[in-house]
């Protein structure tokens, strides 16, 4: 967690800015102001960061992408980034360029128009869906999940059957063995499935809308903007916002394993009563902090 603050400024948080690391890469969500400084303390590689997503247009979740972007270049970066956002966001980028035409790499952008969730970026082991918010501009939240992983086969059962590299590979695509003779060998009895793949939906600025809860249905964890405790309800109606108490019940009714929360109010300097909130309704809660290591 880079940055857990919303849009005034508070001496002790940064705007909204999260890092991710997934299989060795890693992924930067949002960008406000302070964000390379905060990697910088808590220790992430800048260079690392081979993808930026960022939620929408709004201040405290895109002022920290030009400085982030002149630190990559003076530090010599050469492979490509790829920045995902709102079609908006091609202007503030543009700009950029054009007063330091001088870095050293390319800036890939990938403008996002979406109705319904759709994947963004695809590898061999994972998948990136942009999903429309609902906030005052086009806004996206994103969800990272793992693909399902092939079958490994148990090395004692190697030995013991004899298994070609051919009966090998049919195990690993989940089938069983049919052997001249007749016999089987049962892709249950030999292989197994390395891991569960795991989920992370990070949800920035948004109202509630209808089809939230289908959309991160059974998520690992969920990050939720919280930025109005439960008695600023019509506040945070008026703004687009989410309460504490509306982000406790998606959890609830999505049934995700937890919930992170953050983008809080400048009025509230302890999040504690944000956390004690959620928990009323969801247990599994937790109020993060600048610096916070969420592992999943």
């Amino acid at each position: 967690m880079l940055g857990t603050a919303s849009a005034m400024p508070v001496a002790e948080r940064n705007p909204s800015a999260q890092a991710l690391s997934v299989h060795g890469r890693y992924f930067l969500i949002d960008c406000g102001e302070g964000a390379q400084r905060a990697m910088v303390r808590f220790g992430v590689p800048l260079q690392r960061i081979d993808s930026v997503f960022i939620s929408h247009v709004h201040g405290d979740h895109v002022y920290g992408l030009d400085g982030f972007l002149s630190t990559l270049a003076m530090g010599g970066r050469l492979a490509p980034l790829d920045v995902y956002g709102p079609r908006n966001l091609g202007p503030m980028l543009k700009f950029f360029l054009s007063y330091n035409e001088w870095i050293g790499f390319e800036l890939r952008f990938h403008p996002l128009e979406k109705k319904v969730p759709e994947v963004i970026l695809e590898t061999k082991s994972l998948e990136v869906l942009a999903l429309p918010l609902r906030h005052g501009v086009d806004t996206y939240g994103y969800l990272f999940r793992e693909k399902e992983p092939p079958w490994n086969v148990e090395k004692d059962a190697i030995e013991k059957y004899g298994l070609s590299l051919t009966e090998i590979g049919t195990l690993k695509r989940g089938e069983d063995v049919l052997r001249p003779d007749g016999s089987v060998i049962a892709n249950a009895d030999v292989a197994y499935k390395p891991f569960v793949p795991r989920s992370y939906a990070y949800v920035s600025d948004t109202a509630p809308f209808p089809e939230e809860a289908a959309w991160f249905k059974g998520v690992d964890v969920l990050y939720h903007e919280a930025t109005f405790l439960s008695e600023y309800e019509a506040e945070a109606q008026k703004r687009l916002h989410t309460t504490t108490l509306q982000a406790a019940r998606l959890a609830q009714e999505a049934g995700v394993g937890k919930l992170v929360i953050a983008h809080y109010s400048s009025r509230n300097t302890d999040p504690s009563c944000y956390e004690a909130e959620c928990r009323s309704i969801f247990p599994e809660t937790y109020a993060a902090q600048d610096g916070d290591v969420f592992d999943i």
